[in-house]
């Protein structure tokens, strides 16, 4: 393969797995004004945030067998044209229960672009390049928060917070002519692939069955939910606490969303001296340090706007050292499962983000507290779950009782 074409892959690839985070960040500096024109409050807008987030969890439980029965494409397709409808009737929603609606529906379209997009880089590159190329798709990803609010910020300002959903639509809708011309197919259709609920749950079993996947997509995936906590609770923060503006805010979201595609370059070099799993548990002690700080320095106000951004920006760096690595040693061990695999270590993905950004919706306190606090949570608690997976398999290793997995967690 190509320089030039090995690039052009991941920059698809990547925009796939933007389709969710794109239709996030985006809209964020619109919640005030969303708020006031659908006669709510902000922390009711937020719950849109949390229905987009359980629409990912559960359309991707759903697309996980269909793209390993019909192959990538066909339900890339489908739900595309799902997320395309779905925008257009955002912008036109008069009420914040039919945005919630709507956002639900908007997700259980857009997903697909998430599993598809990792069981595609399973499909297409050797196991030992994965996680360099989940690091390149990564960057990708990190772009779009430096990007999405910023626009969001302006177009709410100058025309509507309607005409952001319009922009999303045709944004995919590009999309889908990309996909057709230019995306690899991946693995064919495998009509052995049954669809049957007894089969699927079966596949899924078969999958959560290997420890090495369950550890890192457990541990990976609450560790990965930490930005949501940010995203939930940063609008309110920034624009209510520290009185900045939707452009203001726009520019500190993209500022810290710098900090993921730095570490995600940084990745890249690391990988070429250090193990995955090495990176993974240092970098999640690092941040379970600053996220007590961020604890700490909140409940006795030692930050001003610029401390706790400067804070903010070193606990995310994390982020991309994380989310490579343990994507590509959960989907390591699958050939045959990679998209039901995709699927559940996507769906756990956003289930937690969705569980987190609700509790920042349901803790809030007009402080920054309830965001750093759920911050600190989700690193603390994907260590934890780390040592105690990795102690558990090298106990059952020293009985005996597995030997496949031992040498992927040393």
């Amino acid at each position: 393969m190509s320089r030039k074409r090995y690039s052009f892959i991941i920059l698809i690839l990547g925009s796939l797995a933007t389709i969710s985070p794109f239709s996030i960040d985006m809209y964020l500096p619109g919640f005030p004004t969303i708020a006031k024109d659908l006669g709510t409050t902000i922390d009711k807008v937020q719950l849109s945030l949390t229905s987009y987030l359980i629409g990912i969890c559960l359309g991707q439980v759903i697309y996980g067998p269909l793209l390993d029965r019909y192959g990538r494409k066909k339900p890339l397709y489908v739900g595309l044209v799902l997320y395309v409808l779905a925008s257009i009737g955002c912008a036109l929603t008069s009420s914040v229960d039919s945005l919630i609606t709507m956002r639900f529906l908007q997700a259980m379209g857009g997903c697909v672009g998430l599993v598809a997009s990792q069981a595609l880089v399973s499909d297409i590159f050797p196991s030992n390049k994965r996680a360099e190329v989940f690091s390149m798709i990564t960057l990708v990803i990190a772009v779009s928060p430096m990007i999405a609010p910023t626009v969001g910020g302006y177009v709410t300002v100058g025309f509507s917070w309607h005409w952001l959903f319009i922009i999303l639509a045709g944004i995919v809708a590009v999309m889908i002519a990309g996909i057709y011309f230019f995306l690899p197919a991946g693995q064919l259709p495998d009509e052995s692939v049954s669809l049957k609920p007894k089969s699927v749950l079966g596949s899924y079993y078969t999958v959560v069955s290997q420890p090495q996947f369950l550890i890192y997509t457990l541990a990976g995936g609450l560790a990965t939910a930490a930005p949501f906590a940010y995203i939930s609770g940063s609008a309110d923060v920034f624009m209510n606490l520290y009185k900045v503006t939707e452009q203001q805010y726009g520019w500190i979201f993209g500022l810290l969303a710098f900090a993921m595609i730095g570490s995600t370059q940084l990745n890249h070099f690391l990988l070429k001296k250090f193990k995955s799993q090495q990176i993974i548990q240092f970098t999640l002690i690092y941040q379970s340090i600053v996220g007590i700080l961020l604890i700490v320095g909140v409940y006795n106000n030692w930050y001003s706007l610029l401390g706790l951004i400067g804070m903010m920006f070193v606990f995310l760096t994390g982020q991309g050292l994380t989310g490579p690595n343990t994507s590509a040693l959960s989907l390591a061990p699958f050939r045959k499962h990679t998209g039901s695999a995709s699927a559940l270590m996507g769906s756990w993905r956003m289930g937690a983000g969705a569980i987190i950004s609700a509790i920042v919706s349901f803790l809030h306190n007009n402080t920054a507290m309830p965001m750093v606090g759920m911050m600190a949570f989700c690193s603390i608690g994907g260590l934890i779950i780390l040592y105690l997976g990795n102690t558990t398999v090298l106990q059952r290793a020293a009985r005996g009782e597995v030997e496949d997995q031992v040498s992927v967690l040393l």
